[in-house]
């Protein structure tokens, strides 16, 4: 995924030109529509983007929709229904670039306004969202998988509340799509019917010490693991880190579901090892669209696919 995804000049006015981003832009609804600026270490726009511009008091019009819809794995077919409606009903769609490509042309042909930004405009394009919703609008906020999943739906929320707006009040509604760890999990096989926990090997939001701890905690005690943006280029470190702790609390044999680009041209599926794991990393195959799913210690491969016992062997005989 690129963080390189700019347009240019463009003018936000909750309801303003079919765009994708601006550089130079500001929002009069309250947000900004500009990437550009001091940089951050992802590639976001700096302090200006961390702070709400407007209130609810700016806006003269009756609150309009605001819905958190969630792509699902990327094709079109991967969406549920739900979605899709969701998303032809909404008069404004917002997200990140690359998800607003993910939707089927059918959909934003037939959208009034087309609002994104690059990687890490994740405040900014939500604000833009929410201010659009409180001028009016039926907007629907998008990104892949699920909303509530290492996603916007909360962040929404915040900002909402931090404007002296209520969810009642944008009639705030969250459209669940498939997360990848299930989409990725169906194309390995049935590794997670058991107990199994989510990590994110991304320190932009939350601390690396942290993210160690957790990963010590779920790989002694036995949990099925779904590690998310595993590798990017400025965080390598990470993922060799990940590797380190699952080796020291799990069998080098234990398998390892890797899908890579999940839904989309480019997928690609393997299983492997704890102990080839780390290796992989110097490979295509894991970057920031690759979901990792870890074995705990029950898990097996059989032709070719991971199988977690659920537990039933022990109760009935089959």
């Amino acid at each position: 995924m690129s963080t390189d995804d700019t347009t240019t000049e463009s003018e936000s006015k909750c309801g303003a030109s079919k765009t994708d981003t601006s550089t130079e832009s500001e929002s009069k609804c309250g947000a900004s529509g500009s990437d550009s600026g001091s940089s951050s270490s992802c590639g976001a726009s700096g302090s200006d983007e961390e702070e709400v511009g407007s209130t609810v008091d700016d806006f003269d019009a009756d609150p309009g929709r605001l819905v958190a819809v969630g792509l699902g794995p990327g094709q079109p077919e991967g969406m549920t229904s739900r979605a899709k409606a969701a998303l032809g009903d909404a008069e404004h769609i917002v997200g990140y670039t690359t998800y607003v490509d993910l939707v089927p042309d059918e959909i934003t042909d037939d959208a009034e306004e087309i609002y994104s930004t690059p990687m890490c405009g994740e405040v900014s394009r939500t604000e833009e969202a929410i201010d659009r919703a409180l001028a009016g609008n039926d907007v629907a906020i998008i990104g892949s998988g699920d909303p509530n999943v290492y996603a916007l739906a909360g962040l929404a929320l915040e900002i909402v509340e931090s404007k002296g707006a209520t969810a009642s009040m944008l009639d705030f509604e969250v459209v669940p799509g498939v997360p990848a760890a299930q989409s990725c999990a169906a194309r390995v096989g049935a590794p997670l019917v058991n107990d199994t926990v989510s990590i994110s090997l991304s320190d932009h939001l939350t601390d690396m010490p942290t993210i160690e701890s957790r990963l010590h905690a779920v790989a002694k005690e036995g949990f099925t693991i779904a590690i998310y943006n595993p590798w990017s280029r400025k965080r390598r470190e990470n993922f060799e880190k990940c590797c380190e702790i699952l080796t020291e609390h799990r069998d080098a044999d234990t398998p390892v579901g890797i899908v890579h680009a999940a839904g989309r041209d480019d997928e690609e599926v393997e299983v492997t090892t704890i102990g080839e794991l780390e290796g992989l990393g110097e490979t295509d195959l894991i970057d920031m669209t690759t979901t990792i799913l870890v074995g705990n210690e029950d898990t097996y491969e059989w032709d070719g696919r991971m199988v977690t016992p659920r537990g039933y062997e022990t109760k009935y005989e089959y």
